[in-house]
């Protein structure tokens, strides 16, 4: 069982993922066709509505931005934050469109989960998506659960599956679990405990960190950009094929 707490800690928070591939590959079913690329853009604790009457909002104070998105598509008003609200749990309620006990990070951005003994320790809101609970204090966590879990103690359903399923690619920057969050979980995770990566992690992990942490690219099955002669790691997840590698190599 996990108890949370809610930390005060505000940050702005730029993510960006994008869907590359040609149109015959990556069918994105636009009406007229022609929509090639997907970009989603997240910005953190940036409010639309004012939280005192007489002080203009975040977006209000930031005019540029507030009118490309009104001069760019819609700008959509009626909206409805998680409970409690903060970074990790409001980046993956969007991502997910599910609020975060559906997807199993419902406060953040870190909490406490109970041992057995009654006692408890941290956990850790941001680690890659298939990643068990990430707890940094220790090497051996009584709780090894997914960090990302359901309601029915599943791994909740990753955003990227349904365009790699399609044939596209996806890749993300600083999007919270979609990329490598650090190099304690999430390297034995995706590329296993003996692995190349592993043994980076081990004898020089802020070369590790600067190589893995940060940004990544999903793949479509058996697309060559995440092939293993670049790096790549093929994962099933959601009962679909995932391509994930990581930065160190040039793409």
């Amino acid at each position: 069982m996990r108890m949370f707490r809610r930390f005060g800690l505000l940050t702005i928070f730029l993510a960006i993922a994008a869907v590359m591939a040609s149109a015959a590959a990556c069918p994105l079913n636009s009406p007229s066709g022609q929509v090639q690329h997907v970009i989603y853009v997240q910005f953190d604790n940036t409010h639309f509505v004012r939280d005192n009457p007489n002080v203009p909002s975040d977006l209000e104070q930031m005019p540029h931005l507030l009118n490309f998105i009104k001069g760019n598509g819609t700008l959509l008003s009626n909206h409805h934050t998680p409970l409690i609200s903060h970074t990790a749990t409001d980046i993956l309620t969007s991502l997910t469109g599910v609020y975060g006990d559906r997807h199993g990070v419902p406060v953040s951005n870190s909490f406490r989960y109970f041992n057995p003994d009654g006692t408890s320790n941290t956990g850790v809101s941001f680690a890659y998506w298939t990643d068990p609970l990430f707890d940094p204090t220790t090497s051996t966590p009584t709780d090894t659960t997914f960090n990302m879990l359901t309601a029915d103690g599943k791994n909740a359903p990753a955003p990227w599956v349904p365009f790699t399923r399609a044939g596209c690619n996806v890749g993300a920057v600083a999007t919270a679990n979609t990329v490598l969050e650090n190099i304690a979980t999430d390297i034995p995770t995706v590329f296993g405990a003996n692995s190349p990566q592993a043994m980076e992690v081990a004898s020089n992990p802020g070369q590790a960190f600067a190589d893995f942490v940060g940004i990544g690219v999903h793949c479509a099955a058996g697309d060559p950009l995440c092939s293993s002669a670049n790096g790549g790691e093929l994962r099933f997840q959601n009962q679909g094929l995932v391509w994930r590698r990581g930065s160190n190599t040039t793409y």
